[in-house]
């Protein structure tokens, strides 16, 4: 597909790695639709060789959108990432997954809060579940507990997620890997360690929104930890060599746990939330045990000295 033509460089580059995932996509192309009145941005997706190229759907955006649509052999979403980040053009790139949504004026309040803190260079984009659905309330659940425990008191926080992250284009060497491609999953968590080694965490963005509309059951989630444990347990591997440790305390545990079951008390989660947030996360622990890995590692539960 031809990208559209862009008079001026955009202040943002949306990029976005794709594999399967259209019908999500069509929705986060939607909401991006919804931010056209805003900060100047393009949209940047990397087909990572799906089983079907970009379907009609999908390509009509770029009528609407300023939409680039490129296909890669399989190599996974990290090297799509990296690709996407060599086509780029904006001053600030910005990561969302198929299955985000942008929620009105996030760019708008993304943008205020970069050209206020000239200091910062990545920037971690406020993340809901969507509450539809018990799989979506127990997302919520989970990302509003992450979020308000591991945000430091000067604003920034100890988590990364490509769902919605940010990060300046200086602070960035476009032609080497700012994703590590050995990395195929929880390579999120490698960055923010990268980051931390460098005695850097993403500026929190409380009023820049974006949804994570998990599309799958709640046995879809299931096979898919399956199907991720080991590879997020080589990536740890790889933080692990780095001399970067992880640390989740029982307390910690106990305590993150503690608080969503309050926090589930409240509408419109409720309690039911709870208990698919901690069979999912009971299931992660048999598997990490399986694997040799720590059991359940919230993206969030990384340290350095540095940091």
């Amino acid at each position: 597909m031809e990208p559209r033509p862009i008079s001026t460089t955009p202040l943002f580059s949306i990029i976005i790695g794709v594999y399967d995932d259209w019908a999500p996509l069509d929705q986060c192309l939607r909401s991006l639709e919804q931010q056209i009145d805003g900060p100047s941005f393009e949209v940047i997706v990397v087909d990572d060789g799906s089983s079907k190229p970009a379907p009609d759907v999908i390509r009509e955006w770029s009528r609407r959108l300023p939409l680039t649509v490129i296909r890669q052999t399989h190599a996974g979403i990290p090297n799509a990432r990296n690709r996407g980040i060599q086509l780029s053009r904006g001053s600030v790139l910005l990561f969302v997954d198929a299955d985000s949504r942008t929620q009105a004026g996030c760019l708008a309040a993304l943008a205020a809060t970069i050209a206020d803190s000239p200091q910062h260079d990545c920037f971690q984009l406020r993340l809901i579940g969507d509450c539809s659905g018990p799989v979506g309330r127990a997302e919520e659940l989970r990302l509003k507990t992450f979020q308000e425990h591991m945000r430091q008191p000067d604003g920034r926080i100890r988590y990364l997620n490509t769902a919605g992250f940010a990060i300046r284009r200086t602070r960035v060497t476009i032609n080497e890997n700012l994703f590590d491609p050995v990395a195929l999953r929880a390579e999120d968590t490698l960055l923010l360690a990268n980051l931390m080694q460098h005695g850097e965490l993403p500026l929190f963005v409380i009023n820049a929104t974006v949804q994570h509309a998990i599309p799958l059951s709640f046995m879809g989630c299931v096979l898919k930890d399956i199907r991720s444990a080991y590879l997020e347990g080589r990536t740890y591997d790889i933080i692990a060599s780095k001399g970067v440790k992880i640390r989740v305390s029982n307390r910690e545990r106990l305590t993150m746990l503690s608080s969503m079951w309050k926090t589930a008390g409240q509408p419109p989660i409720g309690r039911s939330a709870w208990f698919v947030l901690v069979a999912r996360q009971t299931i992660q622990r048999i598997l990490s045990f399986g694997f040799g890995c720590l059991p359940i590692r919230p993206k969030t539960q990384i340290s350095t000295n540095s940091a």
